[in-house]
């Protein structure tokens, strides 16, 4: 899997910093490597510079292989909030759409043991 991370111009991150995202990244989602390709990481500040609380917006935008791209998005005053909030959404999203493809049509609910 692919990390990239992008940033507007309100936004200057160091390449130790985007380091440290790319591997926290490639931690949390790793139960979900096999399946994705790429990960992008969109930061932009809102506000333009200005703090107003909650202005820092990360969008995630996976791209799973042969599937449509999932995204998940979330605001916060920091980067590293920002990343976090978007980061569990997209574990949730993740965990959603594979665990839908890995069941099969007309499976039990009891995890393919038919009941007696």
């Amino acid at each position: 899997m692919q990390v990239i991370v992008n940033t507007d111009n309100n936004i200057t991150l160091s390449e130790d910093t985007i380091a440290a995202i790319t591997a926290e990244l490639e931690s949390k989602l790793a139960h979900f490597s096999a399946h994705l390709t790429r990960l992008e990481v969109h930061l932009s500040d809102e506000s333009a510079g200005r703090s107003t609380g909650g202005d820092i917006r990360c969008q995630l935008e996976a791209r799973p292989e042969n599937r449509t791209p999932e995204l998940a998005t979330d605001n916060a005053s920091t980067v590293d909030s920002a990343i976090n909030g978007a980061t569990r959404k997209m574990q949730h999203v993740l965990e959603t759409t594979f665990g839908r493809a890995d069941q099969h049509k007309g499976a039990s609910s009891m995890g393919g043991v038919e009941p007696r």
